[in-house]
């Protein structure tokens, strides 16, 4: 019998064509921006960007809020070395459980409400530090506050959902980097404020530092209702109203952990992610008193020196996304796959140099160096996790956010808590994890695009690797029409060398196109 004649992306958009034009940026078949402009403000695409890093921003402050402060708050609590760097570990390991929840939530609930409702459960935390008076409080507190960084995971998952295969990178890039200046912006607002409430006003120290905290309070309050006030789920509309109108399908959550937990893509990356946020995560709990004790500079010098370090954020990260498209365009998913090792590699050479620095200015420019490339390989390792699963994107998206708490976690135990090693050794043994986790990188295999060392299989399809994650029975109920769109739209991921014309059939078009 001949097969029917199926429609390609031309006419489908040809059809969408009216649709589209209640969109204010050129958009693909999925209603996907195929453009970031980044200084636009225009509902739903770029509203959705905002939102998202400044919430993940407004996190990342109140998470490492106390860093920069640490020179007092351990006077006024008595803290010992081991209670600060078990305080750091705490600081980040609550979110690594909470980014695998968060993933999930962004698969079955949408990443507004799953954004929303972490930043403002956790918002009491950053208040209640202010009352904080002993070691295990201000473990408690930091720990609690940490689930925060969770909103790391509905960040990415919002912007995959939100951009075309060609411009995620540098959306998922620009919006984390932004979000990450947090770290950097809290080593020079948390001083600012202090010396504002202790010499402006006149309050002692040990009461400066509590009222403090108030600030990242009020920014974390405001992220989270306008997130929920403003924000929407995907192009078309919010997860409950596309659900009900039947123009999206409700996952399970068995099968959407199932075919993230089974694809090794996920676990690799997982791993990689752990040794160049992980490391991010880590400078930013250590590096402001590593500066204060070991080059004996004051509280400010040392808090506007890391600062430096996480302010790199607003080009390093967006630039690594930025060049994780620029390798696409040309070499497609493998070109991908090459800059992450590549650079990160670099970052882990670098990490040892800056552990073997005796001079301060040469440790600050070595520090800086570093931070560029530590940086851009996160923005390259989700240039790389959006196109791992089309079904299990969210919960994916948080095994890699988590495994960057994990590596964090394990990095502070082994490396920075008791006496066994100096900071500065700790800080050049990290650098030979980030290029022993690296390695793993080379076996991330795409059979339709190929990996660092195998080209692509020749009978592999876009359409029959994202649509393996679905069983027969739902085909035949077209519930994954998504996933083929999603793998229409990824055929530029062949790269120049390869005809990336669109070959993927569209068997459905949902209702509202």
């Amino acid at each position: 019998m001949e097969e029917q004649k199926k429609p390609s992306s031309l006419q489908i958009e040809s059809v969408a064509a009216s649709d589209t034009k209640r969109f204010k940026v050129p958009v693909d078949s999925e209603h996907k921006a195929t453009v970031f402009w980044i200084f636009s403000f225009a509902a739903p695409h770029m509203r959705a960007f905002h939102l998202s890093w400044f919430s993940f921003f407004c996190c990342f402050v109140s998470t490492f809020a106390a860093p920069p402060l640490l020179p007092v708050i351990r006077d006024n609590l008595g803290l010992t070395r081991n209670d600060i760097g078990n305080a750091g570990i705490a600081s980040v390991s609550g979110a690594v459980f909470a980014r695998l929840a968060m993933g999930t939530a962004c698969d079955l609930v949408g990443p507004r409400l799953a954004s929303a409702s972490l930043i403002l459960v956790t918002t009491p935390a950053v208040y209640c530090t202010s009352i904080i008076n002993s070691a295990s409080m201000f473990l408690l507190a930091r720990f609690f506050t940490g689930f925060s960084l969770a909103s790391f995971v509905s960040c990415q998952f919002w912007m995959s959902s939100m951009f075309s295969a060609p411009k995620v990178g540098s959306a998922n890039g620009v919006a984390a980097g932004w979000g990450n200046l947090g770290g950097g912006a809290t080593q020079l607002i948390m001083p600012l404020v202090y010396e504002l409430i202790h010499i402006a006003i006149g309050s002692t120290k040990f009461t400066a530092w509590r009222i403090a905290f108030f600030i990242p309070g009020v920014m974390q309050t405001a992220a989270g209702i306008a997130v929920v006030a403003l924000g929407q789920d995907l192009p078309d509309g919010n997860y409950q109203k596309l659900q009900k109108a039947g123009d999206k399908h409700k996952d399970s959550f068995s099968k959407v952990f199932h075919h993230a937990v089974t694809n090794y893509r996920a676990w690799i990356l997982a791993l990689t992610y752990g040794y160049c946020f992980g490391v991010e995560l880590t400078i930013d709990n250590i590096i402001a008193e590593y500066f204060y004790d070991r080059f004996d500079v004051n509280l400010r010098s040392a808090g506007m020196i890391a600062a430096s370090f996480g302010l790199a954020n607003i080009f390093s990260r967006p630039g690594g996304g930025w060049f994780s498209d620029l390798l696409s365009e040309r070499f497609g998913m493998r070109g991908r796959l090459w800059g992450l090792w590549a650079v990160q590699s670099f970052g882990g050479v670098l990490c040892i140099i800056l552990g073997l620095m005796d001079n301060l200015a040469a440790a600050i420019a070595v520090m800086l160096l570093f931070s560029v490339f530590v940086q851009a390989a996160c923005g390259l390792s989700f240039g790389i996790v959006p196109f791992v699963s089309r079904r299990s994107l969210g919960l994916i998206s948080g095994m890699t956010g988590g495994g960057g708490n994990v590596g964090a976690v394990l990095t502070q135990l082994i490396f920075f808590t008791g006496s066994r090693y100096s900071t500065q050794k700790g800080i050049a043994l990290m650098g030979v994890m980030i290029l022993a986790c690296t390695l793993p990188t080379m076996l991330i295999y795409f059979p339709q695009w190929g990996g660092m060392l195998l080209g692509p299989r020749p009978d592999a399809t876009e359409e029959d690797y994202y649509t393996a994650e679905w069983s027969q029975k739902e085909r035949d109920s077209s519930y994954h029409s998504a996933s083929l769109k999603f793998a229409e739209n990824s055929v530029s991921e062949r790269g120049k060398g390869r005809d990336s014309s669109t070959t993927v059939p569209v068997d459905t078009t949902p209702s509202h196109v």
